[in-house]
């Protein structure tokens, strides 16, 4: 139980109090009216007594009475009735609250740390009400009236004659039939005469001379002269005198405006309150009597049956009047007529009465009951002495309370010797002498068992116990039996349970004070029944306390009789004390993953509060329910939700002007907000395809984002001369969480900003947002001016920014949901997107039937609303990303700003468009396609500077200046072929036609990014609303598979901006190749050296294969035309071609061309164009589409052996010597191969026909080369060898310079390849030679050894003629052979010169003879180390040696 006020003894001994009547006249009741009392109110602070007080027992042993209290209550002669006192103990509980500071206690019990009011004032005031209201019984006289005091003024006519009819009407009510209530003690009650004298008004002298003839009748202990009223009414109140009755009268008095007004009395609990006054006591006379005595105020009119509960919540309403007149007196000041002095008298009175008139009268009642009981029973001398004879001797066994008959309606005679000891035993204990009335009850239980008089006998057993507890020195332990045995029989035989709960009040505060928490519980929580819900309250929350009073603190058991407790307050009407006892539960609950308990306690919290329009409370508990993961079932969701919003609705009404609410619904996860600006994306129409540019519904790629913008950085620098300019800002459309929010994000007047919002139901009943739309705010600035204007207050209206309402958006249960809302603003400044509002609401027939959610499926504008919604709002708050750049932000937690929503509003842009037409999404590799992009300007400003910037510049084309110069053939018009093409001559036949062309007409010019490609727009500008058709040439890539391919448009407005100076959109373009031919070339060097002058000739082997599946429908490849592009080379004629000219390769077919290449004179910076045509129309590779697809990949090529070469140089760190740079560019070869081809493709019953080309670039004579980029898996078809050299490329060669020391040179020797082509050799002979041995043994045969210096240098060469063999087998298979003369020649050779040196092989029999076994060694002039010259690919120099 909670702490008390009181000790035990001291509340027993204070619940249990000798009663005196009042009877006073009227004139005397005037008197006391003065000071707004009445003289039993008059009296009541000083009826406890400040000194010892003396008696004797009935054996004349000296007895001390200690702190002894009396009460004096006005005669009242109607009993109260069980509704009046349920009124009552209801309103006494009500009106006592925690107050403002209350004491609390910090329990800490595990890991609960709980605060818990120290004290329940509330259980005390209803303890003190219930224990003083309860009416008195014939079974004990514990309440009955001992002495009347008659109260008459001395102001009075005939004071004395008063006195006479007062003393007839105390005798006429105790002992007339006509009255049954109140009780007395004894039939001869003491009478004590009060003549009251108002000294301010009366005469004194006749108030002396009255009292002196009152001590003449009635003794000097019968009466007393109580002057009051010292100080006049009419007197100022310059003096302070204390208000002792206030703490009497305002404690019990119902008197609370907050929230419970509602009985028709002002009940005023005097101490003990079984004598009540009702609220129009000043004018209440009735029965023709003075107003000595009244009806009972708890007697209720109103109610037919007077067994009614009221612990409802039906109660009556008091009216306004009723108000009016509690607040007047609850303001009212008492004893106004009253000095110092005139309390000191009246608690002199109360001691003179006590001293001299009540406790002689209970001691002489005493003896003579003690006389009585031994005369009857023929005991000896005294009672108190017998007993002890009676209890040494041996006891008979009591009967059990189950085996004893229900005589509960068993009744004495009210002389009965039983009743006598009773009423002994009570005069006993009401005086304190513990141990003589513990004797006497204990006498009397028995006789009241063997009488099986059950309700008599609890009533013994009930006192016996407590006179146990409170002897002095504890001479024997509480029997605490008694007290089970006197509730059970109270409780279960006489079924009442009225005195059942006041021995359990009495036990459980009995068993707190020794500790037994346990055993006080359990008897509380017995005692909890459904015949009372304010009882059963106020038992069970003192078991919580006795439970968190244990020595080990029961927390949970505490959490859960608190809740019991609360809800049986709640069943009583008592919501403040509900509320406070499920608050103080939850605790307890809170947070420790009991889901479903935190719920329950909430909900009820949320609808106490409600009920005590605590609506703040209300909703903070209900949206504690709704923000949890919620165990709870659907049925169980929709009701909370509905009753939430129930609860938020009468908040909003309260004050509708107010704020909007914050919402707790739906979730919104802030950090998943989008933000994109501009339109939306226009769909695709037929063959036109829009730009996919960026939308909502795209995922984010970091990757991709990273190249878009990388794209925008490349157009920006050129553009701007190569440099970025310090306020690039680069374009987002679309921000989220992963995008750099840190800048304040850029959006057009005019074009919408659209929000996407992630909205989460976490319930499982669907959840319908209605009118719902964004929070915002807006400051108008002009951004066009030199200075920016001032900050405007926001003007609210459509003017300045429009929304977009979503006037209905369900969320189904559990599911995560995007609501897209737009902003369309019509003036620039800064924007702040603040949150969203709308209107939260359920719809109907949320319940399951049959198991099916009716809720799944649920299209929007298909569901029935059910009228319950409320309008609030949701913040948008996204956090920044976490700084961690500096020491001190790495050791601190701070996040950066997210400016996604705070959007700048510049003015206005122009707006593109682009439009793809018949742009295919499946291409060969190398296949070449014409299509159409449509350029429309949506806006009204004039766009300009239009460009397009691509990572893969070589898979498209706008075409060159040269586009419109060469005419198309019929055969290309007929074909819709893309290229350009003439009809060729038959004579033209395997030679070579020329052309020639500049790369900067392709947008390949010196210095220029050829990634950035300028769109020809006419005029350079594209008007409002204009639009523009653009060819474009699509050029499959050579890998095959699925590729992306970025488009980044870039265009300007023709007005400069402060803010924003350029737009972007993108495309990106999703092409899937598939396999066509594989072309791989090798040039070498031509043996041949007769035809030319010099040795400028070279052999091109070209080998094409045709790779492709048949899955692609193509029946066949046909190479069409070959074509050369280079500034020093170009093709002259074919070798050895076929007969039918025409190369068809069908599936995985392979053809060989060689062709014969010579160096171009006086190229200059063209490149020369020469196209060897294979059938009856050239294709003018010199033109568009053909030369800007070569210019492009070579150009894409350029920069990749670029890069390696600077990786390269990078670590070497020294330049080449000029020399070994002449003899690398020996081996250097300039030529790029394009070979053109057609393919014929079955499809649909149709045969189409496509058209290609591949680009070989050939660097180094004798090294293959590929059309196609190689992987790691090509090493299976190239062989090792090849792959070797492709390693040799490999940029790993930077790591040599982690490894070089500083002071050592790289040697600058060329390599063995690029020397074995600083000298050609030639041999001349003839192929056979007939020679007759018979004639001759030895056969001569001349030979012409060719020697041609490829390099711009001098060189020194010597040439061994001793042979040279690999092995054995060489000799057996081409015989031996001698060179007769020098076996050793030395010459140097000038810078192109051809060398002409005679030999002469012999011969000594017949054979086939190689006579390539010289060596020749080669050095540039001022070298000194020799190199050997290759000759592998030289084909073998046989002759035939014939004999005739």
């Amino acid at each position: 139980m909670a702490q008390c006020v009181q000790s035990v003894q001291e509340f027993i001994q204070d619940s249990f109090v000798p009663l005196v009547a009042a009877l006073c006249s009227e004139e005397a009741e005037r008197l006391t009216r003065k000071n707004n009392l009445g003289f039993s109110e008059l009296v009541k602070p000083f009826c406890r007594l400040t000194s010892e007080v003396h008696m004797r027992d009935p054996n004349n042993q000296l007895h001390v009475i200690k702190n002894l209290k009396i009460a004096v209550n006005n005669i009242i002669t109607h009993s109260p009735q069980p509704g009046g006192i349920r009124k009552l103990l209801n309103d006494v509980v009500s009106v006592s609250q925690p107050t403002e500071g209350l004491v609390t206690n910090v329990i800490t019990a595990g890991d609960y740390d709980l605060n818990i009011s120290a004290t329940t004032p509330w259980f005390e005031s209803y303890r003190e009400s219930f224990l003083q209201s309860m009416p008195a019984s014939d079974h004990e006289f514990l309440n009955h009236y001992v002495a009347c005091m008659l109260v008459v003024s001395s102001g009075e006519p005939e004071p004395v004659e008063q006195f006479l009819k007062l003393s007839q009407e105390q005798h006429r009510i105790q002992h007339s039939s006509e009255y049954a209530y109140p009780k007395w003690f004894i039939p001869n009650t003491l009478k004590y005469y009060v003549l009251l004298h108002d000294v301010s008004a009366g005469e004194e002298q006749r108030a002396d001379s009255v009292y002196e003839e009152m001590k003449q009748r009635y003794g000097t202990q019968g009466c007393y002269l109580l002057k009051i009223n010292s100080r006049g009414s009419n007197r100022g109140a310059d003096e302070q005198i204390p208000d002792p009755w206030s703490q009497y009268l305002q404690k019990n008095s119902i008197q609370t405006q907050e929230s419970y007004d509602d009985g028709p009395y002002t009940v005023i609990s005097n101490r003990n309150a079984d004598h009540l006054i009702s609220a129009d006591l000043d004018n209440d006379i009735q029965d023709g009597l003075s107003n000595n005595f009244k009806a009972h105020p708890l007697q209720l009119d109103h109610l037919s049956d007077t067994s009614s509960s009221f612990d409802g919540t039906d109660y009556i309403k008091t009216t306004s009047s009723l108000h009016e007149s509690k607040k007047t007196s609850s303001g009212t000041p008492h004893g106004a007529c009253l000095t110092l002095t005139d309390h000191d008298r009246i608690r002199q009175f109360i001691q003179e009465f006590t001293f001299r008139g009540l406790l002689p009268h209970i001691e002489k009642t005493i003896r003579q009951l003690n006389d009585q009981l031994i005369s009857r029973k023929g005991l000896s001398r005294s009672l108190f002495s017998a007993t002890k004879k009676w209890f040494s001797g041996s006891k008979v066994p009591e009967k059990s309370i189950n085996e004893l008959k229900n005589t509960s309606g068993l009744l004495y005679p009210p002389e009965a010797p039983e009743l006598q000891i009773r009423k002994m035993a009570d005069l006993c204990f009401l005086v304190q002498h513990y141990e003589l009335a513990y004797s006497c009850y204990h006498t009397a239980k028995k006789d009241f068992l063997n009488d099986q008089a059950m309700l008599y006998a609890a009533g013994a057993l009930e006192m016996a116990a407590v006179s146990a507890f409170l002897q002095p020195g504890a001479p024997r332990p509480y029997p605490a039996h008694y007290m089970d045995t006197a509730i059970q029989t109270y409780r279960d035989i006489c079924k009442n349970m009225v005195l059942a709960e006041r021995c359990v009040l009495l036990s459980a505060e009995i068993l707190k004070s020794q500790s037994k928490y346990s055993d006080a519980a359990a008897l509380l929580i017995r005692l909890t029944s459904e015949d009372s819900d304010l009882r059963s309250a106020l038992l069970l929350e003192q078991a919580a306390h006795c439970f968190i009073n244990m020595k080990s603190p029961m927390v949970r058991k505490f959490a859960f009789h608190m809740i019991l407790a609360g809800h049986r307050y709640s069943k009583a009407g008592q919501k403040k004390h509900a509320l406070r006892c499920y608050s103080q539960a939850m605790q307890v609950y809170k947070g420790k993953g009991w889901s479903l308990a935190e719920d329950h306690i909430n909900f009820t919290i949320g609808r106490q509060s409600f009920t005590l329009r605590q609506l703040d409370n209300a909703v903070s508990a209900f949206r504690h329910i709704l923000i949890n993961d919620s165990k709870q079932p659907a049925a169980q969701q929709g009701t909370f939700l509905r009753e939430y919003l129930y609860v938020y609705k009468n908040v909003t009404q309260l004050s509708p002007d107010g704020p909007l609410p914050q919402l707790p619904l739906p979730y919104i996860n802030n950090s998943a907000t989008r933000v994109f600006f501009g339109h939306d994306r226009r769909p695709s129409e037929g063959e036109k395809q829009a730009a996919t540019h960026i939308s909502l519904d795209q995922e984010y790629d970091c990757e991709s984002s990273h190249q878009w913008k990388e794209l925008e950085e490349q157009v920006v620098a050129v553009v701007n001369k190569g440099i970025i300019p310090s306020n690039f800002q680069p374009t987002q459309y679309c921000l989220n969480s992963y995008s750099d929010n840190s800048k304040f994000p850029l959006a057009v007047v005019e074009e919408p900003v659209t929000v996407e919002v992630a909205f989460r139901n976490p319930l499982k009943v669907p959840l319908l947002l209605t009118d719902l739309s964004l929070l915002w705010k807006f400051q108008p600035k002009d951004f066009s001016a030199k200075h920016n204007g001032e900050t405007k207050e926001l003007a609210c209206g459509n003017d300045m920014i429009g929304a977009e309402v979503i006037a209905e958006f369900l969320i189904n249960s559990e599911e995560t949901k995007m609501a897209r809302l737009k902003l369309f603003p019509h003036q620039t400044g800064e924007l702040h997107i603040l949150g969203v509002v709308y209107n939260l609401g359920t719809i109907q027939g949320t319940m399951m039937l049959d198991g099916i959610d009716p809720s799944i499926g649920l299209q929007a504008g298909k569901f029935v609303y059910n009228g319950m919604s409320v309008r609030g709002r949701q913040e948008l708050e996204i956090q920044g990303p976490r700084l961690n750049n500096t020491k001190e932000e790495k050791t601190s937690i701070k996040y950066g700003p997210d400016r996604r929503l705070d959007p700048i509003i510049t003015e206005e842009m122009p707006l593109l468009e682009v439009f793809f037409i018949n742009f295919p999404t499946g291409l060969l590799c190398g296949e070449i396609r014409k299509a159409y992009v449509e350029f429309v300007n949506v806006s009204k400003c004039p766009l300009t500077a239009l460009k397009v910037v691509s990572k893969h510049p070589e898979f498209f084309t706008f075409g060159g200046n040269t586009a419109v110069l060469t005419p198309l053939s019929p055969s290309a018009s007929e074909n819709c072929s893309a290229y350009k093409t003439v009809v060729t001559d038959s004579t033209s036949v395997c030679t070579a036609l020329m052309s020639s062309a500049s790369s900067v007409n392709f947008g390949v010019g010196t210095g220029s990014q050829p990634e950035v490609i300028h769109v020809p727009l006419p005029d350079s500008v594209l008007l409002p609303g204009a639009s523009v058709q653009l060819p474009m040439w699509l050029h499959g890539p050579d890998e095959e598979g699925v590729h992306e391919i970025n488009f980044l448009f870039y265009y300007e407005s023709i007005k400069k901006h402060s803010k924003m100076c350029h737009r972007v959109l993108r495309h990106t373009a999703v092409i899937c190749t598939s396999r066509s031919l594989n072309v791989r070339a090798t040039v070498c060097r031509s043996n041949a050296l007769e035809d030319e002058g010099k040795g400028d000739n070279m052999l091109v082997f070209v080998d094409v294969e045709n790779i492709n599946t048949s899955e692609a429908g193509v029946k066949e490849f046909h190479i069409v035309q070959v074509s050369s592009n280079s500034k020093h080379w170009k093709l002259q004629k074919a070798v050895n071609l076929s007969e039918d000219k025409d190369y068809k390769l069908a599936s995985r077919e392979r053809g060989k061309l060689c062709f014969k290449a010579v160096r171009c004179k006086n190229s200059g910076e063209n490149y020369t164009f020469a196209d060897i045509v294979f059938g009856n129309e050239q294709i003018i590779s010199s033109a568009s589409p053909c030369a800007d697809f070569f210019f492009r990949s070579l150009s894409s090529e350029l920069k990749r052996t670029h890069t390696q070469s600077n990786m390269f140089h990078g670590a070497a760190k020294q330049p080449f010597d000029e020399a070994v740079r002449l003899i690398q560019k020996c081996s250097e070869v300039d030529l790029n191969i394009v070979v053109l081809w057609k393919a014929y493709v079955v499809e649909d019953n149709k045969q189409l026909i496509l058209e290609g080309q591949h680009h070989v670039v050939l660097h180094t004579v004798g090294k293959e080369a590929f059309s196609f980029p190689q992987k790691q898996g090509f090493k299976k078809i190239l062989g090792n060898s090849d792959w070797e050299d492709l390693e040799q490329e490999s940029p790993e060669m930077v790591l040599l310079k982690f490894f070089r020391p500083e002071n050592t040179s790289l040697p600058t020797r060329p390599t063995s390849e690029q020397l074995s082509n600083l000298i050609k050799t030639s041999l001349h002979y003839p192929e056979s030679f007939n020679h007759s041995f018979h004639q001759k043994s030895l056969c001569l045969v001349p030979v012409t050894l060719l020697l041609s210096n490829c390099s711009e240098a001098d060189v020194d060469v010597i040439i061994d003629l001793r042979h040279k063999t690999t092995s054995p087998e060489a000799l057996e298979i081409h015989g031996s052979f001698t060179w007769l003369g020098q076996t050793q020649y030395k010459r140097q050779l000038k810078s192109q010169e051809v060398y002409s040196l005679q030999l002469k092989a012999c011969f000594v029999r017949t054979g086939v003879y190689n006579l390539g076994t010289h060596r020749v060694f080669a050095k540039l002039a001022d070298q000194v180390t020799l190199f050997e010259t290759s000759q592998q690919n030289s084909m073998p120099a046989l002759i035939i040696i014939n004999n005739i």
